[in-house]
């Protein structure tokens, strides 16, 4: 695994992550670092897993200035800084930066799986 090295975000779009930890047992987990600048964004998907729920905590460390809002229709809870979902069952995306950048802490976490 590429610890503490920023990579290209899994959509594409120009975001990059940076993996902080991970396991696969006694729960599967990731937590990323993730950050956007301007024209970065993340088109609506979801996440698909093999087996169990996927849950995802993200905390905005840094909202642009303009632009990269978080949307997902049916999130478990939402708040300005707080955004817990679950990204294998809703749609969710992330509007293009115009001004400024973002910065996500982002933990996820397999549910349910063997």
């Amino acid at each position: 695994m590429n610890f503490f090295r920023w990579q290209k975000g899994r959509q594409e779009t120009g975001y990059e992550k940076m993996l902080l930890a991970s396991a696969k047992w006694p729960i599967a987990f990731d937590m990323y670092l993730l950050r956007f600048f301007p024209g970065h964004e993340v088109p609506p998907h979801k996440d698909e897993v093999k087996e169990g729920e996927h849950h995802r905590l993200n905390l905005i460390l840094k909202n642009a200035e303009e632009g990269g809002k978080f949307i997902c229709n049916d999130s478990i809870h939402e708040s300005r800084w707080i955004k817990y979902f679950r990204p294998d069952k809703s749609v969710h995306q992330v509007t293009k930066i115009i001004k400024g950048n973002r910065y996500v802490f982002s933990i996820g976490w397999i549910r349910g799986s063997s």
